[in-house]
């Protein structure tokens, strides 16, 4: 029995709750974890995990086993990270989740430079605009903008992006330009559905905030950014999503002698365990990476 193997396969069982999870995340059948597991038990002569119907709940044993295996597994990752020197011979599989469209523009481009470097390792990208379960879906790091929700969470602020209410020439052309927040409110604007539809903003001392409508709501910032190519409406929108057509003239800032608040770029790690030297190597990648469509157009960088 490959003792290290077994304790990787048991913290995974526990982190998601399943064997098939678990296999899943592992990259193996299920029975092979059920197979390992059973080893591990006969092996420690005592019941790690209970099964019911319901699922799998540690032991009171297996909770301890738990906490003392992913200590030990941080230790000899870090240890062997250390041995090959710091950022270098990283192997094994790194799982990144992000924002689709995020991810499409800013992250997937870097991919090559990052594994040129690392040539041991690979890289499942999940992409979703969703908050997701980082502990049940395996993920080392996942790179969120906003406010962080989970106060538990194990964070690294990256950089601080600002926002602007956008529009094509096309559409403008037809319905105007805005010229204070008020005017909104008679304009067609593209909703994310995912954000509230009441938009503040600031101008020195002067607060504002109009509550915007638009015939067309989207669930994702993919569907944003096309509306908004479409001369469907105006949004509020990140810059970053729209950093070539902001340069190009494809599409136009309005009201833009008024501000609104600021987006966080954060490196988001599994709260429970200590991020993984994969992950913090890569989320130090993404803050050094130079990208002129990322951070000139639209971001400063304010690692912590």
């Amino acid at each position: 029995m490959d003792r290290y193997q077994s304790m990787k396969t048991f913290v995974r069982v526990v982190e998601t709750g399943s064997f098939s999870a678990a296999a899943r995340l592992l990259n193996v059948g299920q029975p092979a974890v059920s197979k390992t597991i059973a080893q591990l038990e006969d092996h420690l002569q005592v019941r790690l995990l209970i099964r019911s119907t319901h699922g799998l709940t540690p032991t009171e044993a297996g909770l301890r086993f738990h906490e003392r295996a992913k200590s030990a597994i941080q230790e000899a990752d870090e240890a062997e990270l250390a041995a090959r020197g710091a950022g270098a011979g990283l192997s094994g599989r790194l799982r990144v989740s992000a924002a689709t469209t995020f991810a499409r523009l800013h992250i997937v481009p870097l991919l090559p430079r990052f594994l040129e470097q690392h040539p041991g390792l690979e890289i499942d990208v999940i992409l979703d605009d969703r908050l997701i379960d980082l502990v049940a879906e395996g993920v080392d790091v996942s790179l969120r903008m906003g406010a962080l929700l989970d106060s538990s969470a194990v964070a690294r602020r990256l950089a601080t992006g600002g926002r602007s209410v956008v529009a094509t020439p096309a559409y403008l052309a037809q319905a105007g330009t805005p010229q204070s927040p008020a005017d909104l409110a008679d304009h067609e604007a593209v909703i994310y559905s995912q954000l509230p539809n009441v938009w503040s903003f600031t101008r020195e001392s002067t607060e504002a905030s109009v509550s915007v409508r638009g015939r067309v709501r989207v669930s994702a910032a993919e569907g944003l950014r096309a509306a908004v190519l479409a001369d469907v409406g105006l949004t509020i929108t990140s810059d970053w999503m729209f950093g070539p057509e902001l340069a190009s003239g494809a599409v136009r800032r309005v009201l833009e002698d008024w501000a609104l608040p600021p987006l966080d770029l954060w490196a988001v790690f599994p709260a429970g365990r200590m991020a993984s030297a994969k992950a913090r190597v890569f989320a130090s990648f993404v803050d050094r990476a130079p990208n002129p469509n990322f951070y000139r157009l639209c971001w400063s960088s304010s690692a912590m």
